[in-house]
């Protein structure tokens, strides 16, 4: 890989050792200086594509020695900037570190490599009875998912990231090699690294192993597509259902725009209305008890029915749909590019933010097709705007700064799962206040020379 002629400082000549595996190629670094989002970045100097712990120590060891940044990176799906090198130095990409390494299935623990996806990792498991349930839609690294704190379609059951890892092995901004948490079901011995840890972004050092919380493979599985006349009637309608108890796998909100959206990119006829997605999981006399009580409750708020996908390939190509939502989103204005919003309100809330919010993006003249999870009251809005329009890029950025304000006005935070990066930086001080500072003292004692993805997350 290594062709570039322009010369190497004395870091990146002390780390020849990686061969080939050592970039400095024009493609290379600027193939790292991009993301799926609308931020953009300088490039690194160079990219390191290690394959074992001991050589994330011992890179770190010689960026430390030279001052270097270092900036993790997995497998570039993030939608707030995280993994780019706004100083420069040193990008490490993960993804030759990409293995399971052992599974347990008595103790449904799993310990892999941080650049293994989430989709190589379930299918690795197929043949164990389990699966990794975290799931935000894009095929992920783990250990991108666990540094963004990432959740997705099955938090509203499973959890997010935060509740699915036990445990890490991590290098520090010093080349120390750090294990945090254990394989037991729970402790009470210190501080919690490992919570600490997971959503962190790479500040505080560079994960080198993961030691995840599986879930048994459900007996039955059943998804419905269910339509509403309104917004508010499908908002209130998840709100009731989370109010009472009912164990949904997914609930997944889109709003006419977005459906109209997924229709055209799928091909499938679609009633131009707000949709619901649902999904549960069980034994199936539970699963056909749940589909029951949720269809009274969605008649209730006006639904016009379900089309039901009970059968493997149908739900694969129903959650397909959804998944495949933001470029589906994306070519519905061709030559956009988009600002993804990402709010998480109580769900009391819920039907107030989401009603404020498509108000606020009618009025402004941007398209702005609304989409969440609403189980855990997460949604977000794809403001899509003209790259070279700077009025445009204005007007989203005002609309998303007024989303986050009123997440927080209602008792929200300015991310459920996307996480902070350099999209959100400005909105830290007002959802963290004093705390916000705290964090930056964190930072400094265990990465004293801000070298481990600087610019990010932590005052500056």
């Amino acid at each position: 890989m290594r062709s570039s002629p322009v010369p190497l400082p004395a870091a990146l000549s002390e780390l020849a050792f990686l061969g080939d595996r050592l970039s400095t190629h024009r493609a290379v670094r600027d193939h790292h200086s991009q993301s799926e989002s609308h931020i953009r970045s300088r490039s690194p100097d160079a990219v390191a594509f290690p394959e074992t712990t001991a050589e994330v120590a011992q890179i770190a060891r010689i960026c430390s020695r030279h001052a270097l940044p270092m900036i993790g990176w997995g497998a570039g799906t993030s939608l707030e900037g995280h993994a780019l090198a706004v100083q420069g130095g040193l990008t490490l990409n993960f993804s030759r570190m990409n293995k399971l390494l052992a599974v347990h299935p008595e103790d449904r623990i799993a310990i892999v490599q941080p650049g293994i996806t989430r989709e190589a990792l379930n299918t690795e498991l197929r043949a164990t009875g389990l699966f990794f349930p975290v799931d935000p839609g894009a095929n992920a690294s783990l250990g991108g998912m666990a540094m963004t704190r990432a959740s997705g379609t099955t938090a509203v059951r499973y959890g997010t990231m935060r509740h699915n890892v036990l445990g890490f092995e991590v290098v520090l901004a010093d080349g120390q090699i750090l294990r945090t948490g254990s394989t037991a079901p729970k402790s009470a011995s210190g501080y919690d690294l490992t919570a600490l840890l997971v959503g962190s972004e790479g500040t505080l050092g560079l994960v080198t192993e993961l030691t995840l919380r599986l879930q048994g493979q459900p007996e039955a599985v059943s998804a419905a597509l269910c339509a509403f006349p309104t917004i508010a009637a499908a908002v209130d309608c998840v709100t009731l259902t989370i109010q009472m108890g009912l164990p949904m796998a997914r609930i997944e909100f889109l709003d006419t725009e977005a459906v109209a959206a997924c229709a055209a990119w799928s091909g499938q006829a679609l009633t131009p209305a707000p949709h619901l997605l649902v999904e549960f999981h069980g034994s199936p006399e539970s699963v056909a008890e749940q589909a029951t009580r949720f269809g009274e409750m969605a008649r209730d708020h006006g639904c016009a029915g379900f089309h039901w996908a009970k059968a493997q390939e149908d739900r694969t190509r129903l959650w397909k749909m959804r998944h495949q939502a933001y470029p589906a989103i994306l070519a519905r204005r061709p030559g956009a590019t988009a600002l993804v919003t990402d709010v998480c309100v109580p769900i009391s809330a819920l039907a107030q933010a989401v009603e404020e919010t498509r108000a606020d993006i009618a009025a402004s003249g941007i398209p702005g097709p609304i989409l969440g999870h609403v189980g855990d009251g997460n949604f977000h809005a794809i403001l899509l705007v003209q790259p070279e329009d700077a009025a445009e890029q204005a007007i989203a950025k005002q609309l998303s700064d007024r989303m986050a304000a009123r997440a927080l006005r209602l008792g929200g935070t300015i991310t459920g799962e996307h996480g902070i990066g350099l999209g959100k930086l400005g909105h830290m001080a007002a959802e963290h206040g004093a705390a916000w500072a705290v964090m930056g003292a964190i930072k400094r004692a265990l990465d004293p020379q801000g070298l481990l993805n600087p610019g990010k997350l932590v005052p500056q």
